[in-house]
C-alpha cells in the first residue's frame, strides 16, 4: 500500500500514522475551516470541505482509505441518535468512495459508545454494509494508554480488505507498548492564562485529595471528582476545567496535541480553543500506525501467498 486518502481529516493524525509508513496523501477533506487551515499548515496540502459536496470521480486512486468518521451520532456525551442523525449518515459517504474505487483497504475510527449502540444494531449494520460491497471487515476497541501514550481514550478501529486472504492474515496490534510518565508530556512555566480561579481550585481540593505527586484531576458529569497519573480522554465538547493539571491548571495546546502522539513540530496555528476541539477530534496516533502497520504486513503476506500459489 503506497497511497491513502483522508476523510474526515480533522488535523491529520490520520495523516502521521501512514506517513510514518511511507505512504502518501492524495486527498483529503474535512468539514471544518479551522481544522482545514491546521491540516494544510502542517502538510502543505490541500484539503477539500464537506465529502457529500464531492463527486466520487474527484476522489483520486488510492490503496488505504482512511476515516474518522463523526462520532457525535453515537458518543456517551451525545443523544446518541446514530443513523437518525444526519452526521451518522456520513459514514455511507465513505461506503460510496469505497464501492466506486476499491483500494485495498480501509481503517475508520470511533468511539467505543459505537460497540454497544442500538444494542449493537448499529455496528453490525456498518459491518454489513462493508461486506455488501466485497470487503472483508473487523473491529476492535484499542486504548491509547496500552500504546504509550498517557491518556486513557478506548477507541473502536474498524479494518476492512477488499482481499479476503489478508483479513485472515492480519493481527491486531497487541498494545503492550510502555505508558510515557506525565512528567515527558507535561510543559513547565506554563502561562498564566492556563491557571484556573482560586474558587475553582479551592471547589476541586474541597471534593478530592489526590495521592499523586503529579496527576491529571478528572471531573465528571456528576460532579466526582478523581485524579490518575494519566489522562482521561480528551474530548473536544468537554467543559474547559475538564481536566486539570494536579486540580490547579488546564491542559495546554501543545501538552493536548502530546497526549495524542502528535509531534513537537506540528505547528499550532489556530486559537487555544480551536486547538483543544481539534486535539479532542483526533486520532491517537501510534495507535493508528501500529495498525496500519499490521495492515501492510497482511496485505504483503497475502500478496505473497499469492505469488506462491500462482508459481
Amino acid at each position: 500500500m503506497r497511497t491513502f486518502v483522508d476523510m474526515f481529516c480533522g488535523i491529520g493524525g490520520f495523516h502521521l500514522a501512514a506517513a510514518s509508513t511511507g505512504m502518501r496523501c492524495v486527498f483529503a477533506s474535512d468539514i471544518d475551516a479551522e481544522a482545514r487551515k491546521a491540516y494544510e499548515a502542517n502538510f502543505n496540502q490541500r484539503v477539500r470541505g464537506d465529502i457529500r459536496r464531492i463527486a466520487t470521480h474527484e476522489v483520486p486512486e488510492h490503496d488505504l482509505l482512511c476515516a474518522g468518521f463523526p462520532c457525535q451520532p453515537f458518543s456517551i456525551i451525545g443523544k446518541r441518535r446514530g443513523f437518525d442523525d444526519i452526521r451518522g449518515t456520513l459514514f455511507f459517504d465513505i461506503v460510496r468512495i469505497l464501492d466506486a474505487k476499491r483500494p485495498q483497504a480501509a481503517i475508520l475510527e470511533n468511539v467505543r459508545q459505537l460497540v454497544s449502540h442500538n444494542g449493537g444494531h448499529t455496528l453490525k449494520r456498518i459491518m454489513e454494509a462493508l461486506r455488501e460491497i466485497g470487503y472483508a471487515a473487523d473491529y476492535n476497541v484499542l486504548n491509547t494508554l496500552h500504546f504509550g501514550l498517557p491518556q486513557k481514550r478506548e477507541r473502536v478501529i474498524i479494518v476492512a480488505f477488499l482481499d479476503q486472504h489478508a483479513m485472515r492474515e492480519f493481527q491486531w496490534p497487541a498494545g503492550d507498548v510502555r505508558m510515557k510518565p506525565l512528567s515527558e508530556v507535561l510543559q513547565r512555566n506554563v502561562s498564566a492564562r492556563h491557571h484556573v480561579s482560586k474558587r475553582i481550585r479551592d471547589k476541586r481540593r474541597k471534593a478530592h485529595t489526590s495521592p499523586l505527586r503529579l496527576g491529571i484531576w478528572h471531573e465528571n458529569k456528576g460532579g466526582n471528582v478523581n485524579s490518575h497519573p494519566y489522562s482521561c480522554a480528551l474530548r473536544a465538547g468537554a467543559s474547559y476545567n475538564y481536566l486539570l493539571v494536579n486540580g490547579e491548571r488546564r491542559l495546554t495546546p501543545r501538552e493536548m496535541l502530546r497526549l495524542q502522539g502528535f509531534p513537537d513540530t506540528f505547528e499550532i496555528v489556530c486559537p487555544d480553543g480551536q486547538t483543544r476541539k481539534q486535539a479532542g477530534n483526533a486520532v491517537s496516533v501510534p495507535v493508528i500506525q501500529r495498525v496500519i502497520e499490521e495492515m501492510q504486513n497482511a496485505t504483503e503476506q497475502a500478496a505473497s501467498a499469492w505469488q506462491k500459489a500462482v508459481a
